[in-house]
């Protein structure tokens, strides 16, 4: 099971996250690309960071809203929604090629993420940038009960899919995430985040109506937003790599 983090999403002086404790305790860095945060001297010290802790790197693009940090979803054509994911991929990856690297995978961010996995206009509008973009990266969507469509129109794109399960978000009976508004949506104790990573890499989750469901994911995401999850992050690491 690998772990991918949200990486380099400060912006001039505003620093957004522990970037350089979390990089050596990850899999795959998720790089913001300048739409929802970050900025090209960010991203420069990003993939640096990254290719010295030999981190693999990620396209992280969202809609252009800085100041909803992306999380606002924008309504875009689909021809809209293929130029921006293109447009934001390709940065990275030029600064990317600098570092003698290259962006291997896509992840949206924020509300382009859950927009892609409600919208089939929009999934496929991303499927079509990755595409065509070099060196065929993989899409990161979300491991869910039945992927059964996105996994066919993937494969008439010819992009490969990475499915992904998130340390500290409740399922629900479903397979979907419970949403952020609820209580008890988000995990904070420590015990239960390890718990449910323990499960996801053994492809099972426990919903919060204490159900047992077969998820399969390859990969999980955590976040380093302070000192204290910085060191969860250790933890996890450790224990998936015993």
């Amino acid at each position: 099971m690998k772990l991918n983090c949200d990486m380099g999403e400060s912006y001039g002086s505003w620093v957004m996250g522990n970037d350089e404790a979390v990089m050596p305790w990850v899999d795959m860095a998720n790089i913001a690309c300048g739409f929802h945060a970050s900025d090209p001297q960010t991203m420069f010290r990003t993939i640096q960071l990254a290719v010295k802790n030999h981190v693999t790197i990620g396209a992280h693009p969202g809609y252009d809203d800085k100041q909803g940090f992306g999380r606002r979803s924008i309504p875009h054509t689909p021809t809209a929604i293929t130029s921006l994911v293109a447009y934001q991929t390709g940065a990275l990856d030029a600064i990317c090629q600098f570092h003698d690297t290259n962006v291997s995978y896509v992840k949206p961010h924020g509300a382009l993420y859950h927009d892609m996995m409600a919208i089939p206009e929009v999934y496929e509008a991303i499927l079509q940038a990755v595409a065509g973009l070099d060196r065929n990266p993989s899409l990161v969507i979300l491991a869910r009960l039945d992927n059964r469509e996105y996994i066919d129109l993937a494969r008439e794109y010819g992009v490969s899919l990475i499915f992904e399960a998130f340390a500290d978000r409740a399922y629900s009976d479903d397979g979907s995430l419970v949403d952020r508004s609820e209580p008890g949506a988000v995990f904070h104790d420590e015990i239960r985040i390890l718990q449910q990573v323990q499960g996801l890499a053994n492809g099972e989750v426990i919903t919060r109506e204490g159900n047992t469901l077969e998820l399969e994911a390859n990969t999980v995401c955590v976040h380093g937003d302070n000192p204290e999850s910085v060191a969860l992050i250790q933890r996890i690491y450790q224990e998936l790599n015993r």
